[in-house]
């Protein structure tokens, strides 16, 4: 019996009701599919009697990617590799629909990665259908204005359109973790601002956001040197506080940001 890597944040999915739920979300017939995590097969299994055209596991795990090598053969290609050290621009000549329960400790860092690399004129997956902790997966939906709201729903929003599946009750797992999960589904944006360099808006976030109950006045000064007349332009009160800006005045301020230092 295979033991799960606390380490690795390995919870197995094992509730064949939430592994059919997941598998019907998107066809993927004669798709091309990447899946992260895969663990001990239980979702590759059902992936793999939708008939897709091909499938990418991508396992960290040593032992479990060996298994899988064993358990899996037609179609099927293990990467034993740290999925944070994968250039996914190159893992398949055509568009990826990418399932994953990612490990809880590293899920931000995957999904942070992912978008700050994306390239603008090939982006590599079609769909992505993710399972985080149900807190993480909170604060990636979030609206401006609430409590949950920040980096990571400013970031995640900029390129993509996010929908919330359903909740996953921790006793699906083996480890039963001692969190609910949540799966959220992901498509590429069209119409997005285009920056630079999309690192800015990474610092941009976590400047106005190191001390979010305080107000914006002094990370804003900060980044742009005590020059007032974009805020005032932009009819920003600098009195506020993060979370009282939406999205689309991050990424207007990171493109002001951008421009000032060009």
């Amino acid at each position: 019996m295979i033991k799960a890597k606390k380490s690795l944040g390995q919870n197995f999915l094992i509730d064949q009701n939430i592994i059919n739920k997941i598998i019907n979300i998107i066809d993927i017939k004669n798709k091309n599919v990447l899946e992260i995590g895969p663990g001990t097969g239980n979702l590759t299994l059902e992936i793999l009697k939708k008939n897709p055209k091909k499938v990418i596991l991508i396992e960290k795990d040593t032992k479990l990617a060996n298994m899988l090598i064993k358990k899996f053969t037609d179609n099927v290609n293990v990467i034993n590799q740290d999925v944070l050290k994968i250039n996914e621009n190159i893992l398949c000549d055509q568009s990826l629909i990418v399932f994953g329960n990612l490990p809880y400790n590293i899920s931000t860092e995957i999904l942070s990665k992912w978008i700050l690399n994306l390239d603008q004129n090939k982006i590599w997956f079609n769909h992505l259908i993710l399972m985080f902790q149900k807190e993480v997966a909170d604060r990636i939906i979030s609206k401006f204005n609430t409590k949950d709201y920040g980096r990571l729903s400013i970031l995640a929003n900029w390129r993509l359109n996010i929908k919330k599946i359903f909740d996953v009750k921790a006793t699906s797992f083996q480890p039963k973790p001692k969190v609910e999960s949540t799966v959220l589904f992901f498509e590429p944006k069209k119409n997005y601002f285009k920056f630079k360099n999309p690192k800015n808006l990474e610092k941009i976030t976590r400047i106005f956001f190191m001390h979010r109950r305080k107000m914006i006045k002094k990370p804003y000064k900060q980044l742009f040197n005590n020059n007032e007349n974009i805020a005032s332009k932009m009819g920003i009160d600098l009195n506020l506080r993060p979370q009282n800006l939406n999205f689309e005045t991050y990424y207007e301020l990171t493109e002001k940001y951008e421009n000032l230092r060009s």
